[in-house]
């Protein structure tokens, strides 16, 4: 097992991937849980506590982190309970280990007020959208759709941008997000940013974990799915009234799916121009978030302000009055996402 540690960490010094170190006086610990799939390889957990130290982390790992039940990571009372142990314990932030499927499942077996009461920053991606959007629609909260701790900090070979902005945004630090934006809507909104993997928030439609979210900003991204699976799950959203309430509509990626022959020209630019067509909403396209390599890290439930200028989008997280514009060149090498200092 340790072999095999070691080899991971002297690949990245082989391919220069060892992150800058960042100087903080005070370290912040993540409270570790696995409340969706299985991890596969347990050793993968240290890989990525190693790498989170660089940005000035530590990590606790809850008592059923590697625990596996079926194709989940312990039973749907282990799993649940994770979370109440996170809620309790002295860590200010809490990640997912992964996604998968399960979360879902174990929402009515989560203590809300508990959570309600031990406020925390909790982070993951993928499944853990339904965790984002029940925490929102059961105490009002802000929650982060971000790195997984397995998926990101314990991959073969990180992505170093994901895990600035991940350190960046915990600790308040990250003040606006420049993305290339090409063919976008002109827009200039303010509003409450939420949403997550389309697939997981469509299917918490009806329930009592989908927030009822008024001049919001929505976030969607998927993988796997062809589009006119992305159209019906739309169309899902559209006829229960959703996008009435929104002010814009903000596009991440949508991978790993094919057309055939007979789609006939049907992809996922036909479902772009239904959705602008139908919801009159301004449209904003490539938000480097969902499943590709490059995944920001944002605040679901906080009011924020989105901007489409000159083929650039803008998305306003965090406002210190600086009297400078706010539209600043990014700080982060070769990257789209921007800062102002």
């Amino acid at each position: 097992m340790a072999k095999n540690y070691d080899k991971q960490i002297e690949q990245d010094e082989d391919y220069d991937d060892i992150p800058f170190h960042y100087d903080y006086s005070e370290m912040m610990d993540i409270y570790a849980i696995s409340p969706s799939g299985y991890i596969k390889d347990i050793e993968m957990i240290s890989v990525a506590q190693e790498r989170l130290k660089n940005y000035g982390f530590t990590l606790t790992r809850d008592k059923t982190l590697g625990a596996r039940y079926e194709r989940f990571a312990g039973t749907d009372e282990q799993r649940a309970l994770s979370f109440s142990r996170a809620a309790l314990s002295d860590s200010p932030i809490v990640m997912a280990s992964r996604g998968g499927y399960g979360l879902s499942k174990i929402l009515p077996l989560i203590d809300w007020e508990l959570l309600k009461k031990h406020p925390k920053k909790y982070c993951g991606f993928s499944d853990f959208t339904a965790f984002n959007l029940a925490y929102l629609a059961k105490t009002g909260l802000v929650s982060y759709s971000g790195p997984n701790l397995i998926t990101d900090f314990g991959r073969e070979k990180i992505e170093l941008l994901n895990a600035e902005l991940f350190t960046e945004t915990m600790r308040g630090e990250l003040e606006i997000l420049n993305f290339e934006s090409e063919g976008s809507d002109p827009c200039d909104e303010r509003g409450v940013l939420w949403g997550g993997n389309l697939c997981v928030m469509q299917q918490l439609l009806g329930t009592p974990y989908f927030p009822k979210v008024e001049n919001g900003i929505l976030f969607i991204e998927d993988v796997g799915e062809h589009p006119y699976r992305i159209e019906r799950n739309l169309v899902s959203l559209w006829q229960a009234g959703v996008f009435e309430h929104q002010k814009a509509i903000i596009l991440g990626h949508f991978t790993e799916y094919q057309t055939t022959d007979y789609d006939n020209g049907f992809d996922m630019e036909s479902v772009i121009s239904w959705l602008r067509e139908t919801t009159k909403l301004p449209i904003i396209k490539g938000l480097p978030y969902g499943h590709g390599d490059v995944r920001v890290t944002l605040p679901v439930g906080k009011e924020v302000g989105v901007a489409t200028q000159e083929g650039m989008a803008y998305l306003l997280l965090e406002e210190h009055h600086h009297e400078e514009s706010y539209l600043g060149q990014c700080e982060h090498d070769n990257c789209t996402c921007g800062q102002q200092e």
